[in-house]
C-alpha cells in the first residue's frame, strides 16, 4: 500500500504541525500540581489535558445554556489553548511563589516555542494572549471557567477519595462574577 504525502512527511519529522501535537500532547503526562501537593495520589490525579478538555466542555455547555450571546466558537478555542503555556513551563502554582509576571514570561517562551514553527503560528500566540490578558468577554468568562471546573474537581475528589480540597473551592468563589456560575459552584455544596 502506498503511503501519502502526510505519513512520508511525518517519518521524517519535518512536519510542523505534528510537531506541534506532540508537543500539545506531553499535557496528557503533566499532571496538575496543585492536586498532587494537596494529597491526590498521582494513579488518580488529572493531568493538564483532562483539565483543558474538562474546561472546554464545562464552558461550551454552560455558555449554549446561559451565554448565548458570546461566542462559543471563540470559548471553546480558549479552554483548549489556556494551558499550551505548561508544556515548557510546567504547571505553575501559587505554592511556587512565582509572581504573575515571571509566569507570564515563562508560559509565552512555551506558547512561542510550540506555534512560531507553524505558518499560522502567530494566530494561535495571539490567541492564548488575548485570553491571558482578558481581551474581550469570552476571554473573561473562559477564565471563571477554568476556575469553576477546578472547583468541580475538587468536589469531585472530595466524594470520590475522601478529602477535604475546600481551598480550592473557595479560591474559584473569589474569581466568580457571573451570578449563574456562583449559583452553581454554590450547589455543589
Amino acid at each position: 500500500m502506498e503511503k501519502k504525502n502526510s505519513e512520508l512527511v511525518l517519518e521524517d519529522n519535518s512536519n510542523k504541525v505534528i510537531e506541534a501535537f506532540f508537543e500539545i500532547l506531553s499535557l496528557k503526562n503533566l499532571f496538575r500540581q496543585g492536586w498532587l501537593k494537596n494529597g491526590v495520589e498521582r494513579k488518580f490525579c488529572e493531568s493538564v489535558a483532562d483539565h483543558s478538555f474538562s474546561t472546554a466542555m464545562l464552558a461550551w455547555l454552560l455558555a449554549e445554556e446561559y451565554f448565548p450571546n458570546l461566542d462559543t466558537s471563540k470559548i471553546i478555542k480558549y479552554s483548549l489553548i489556556h494551558e499550551i503555556g505548561e508544556i515548557y513551563a510546567g504547571d505553575i502554582t501559587p505554592d511556587d511563589n512565582t509572581t504573575d509576571i515571571e509566569k507570564f514570561k515563562l508560559e509565552f517562551v512555551s506558547v512561542k516555542r510550540v506555534f512560531d514553527k507553524l505558518t499560522n503560528g502567530e494566530k494561535y500566540i495571539k490567541l492564548w494572549e488575548e485570553f491571558e490578558h482578558s481581551k474581550n468577554k469570552e476571554a473573561k468568562f473562559v477564565k471563571q471557567i477554568d476556575r469553576l471546573e477546578m472547583a468541580f474537581q475538587a468536589h469531585f475528589y472530595e466524594n470520590t477519595l475522601d478529602m477535604n480540597l475546600q481551598d480550592f473551592k473557595d479560591s474559584a468563589k473569589k474569581v466568580l462574577t457571573e451570578e449563574i456560575l456562583k449559583e452553581l459552584l454554590e450547589s455543589i455544596k
